[in-house]
């Protein structure tokens, strides 16, 4: 099913799981629009990691998971950002699933 989600007067198409249908509709505006409906005020740290979310898609060419996502992030920013806790306090509890969302990125095929 298909939903709608509203951003400067244009429609995103969401999926069943309020990720982006279509990739290309991924901007920081829209980010910050799904980062609203999860609760969460952006920071430049939350930044710092969608980015790390979509080099990560870009360079593998799908989603990461949640220990892919701590690895990835352990190598790319060092052990202190690389850490579930970490990572867990930015995102709700669910930094996989939140961080690929409001990425633009479609729902990692393991997360609930």
């Amino acid at each position: 099913m298909v939903s709608l989600l509203e951003v400067d007067g244009h429609q995103i198409e969401l999926d069943e799981d309020q990720c982006l249908l279509h990739l290309e509709d991924w901007s920081e505006v829209v980010a910050t629009a799904l980062a609203a409906d999860e609760g969460i005020v952006l920071s430049a740290a939350h930044w710092e990691i969608l980015h790390l979310v979509r080099q990560f898609y870009q360079e593998f060419d799908l989603p990461p998971a949640n220990r892919a996502l701590v690895r990835y992030t352990r190598q790319q920013l060092g052990e202190d950002k690389g850490t579930s806790l970490y990572l867990n306090q930015l995102f709700n509890g669910k930094p996989a699933k939140v961080a690929n969302r409001l990425a633009g990125l479609p729902k990692p095929a393991n997360c609930f």
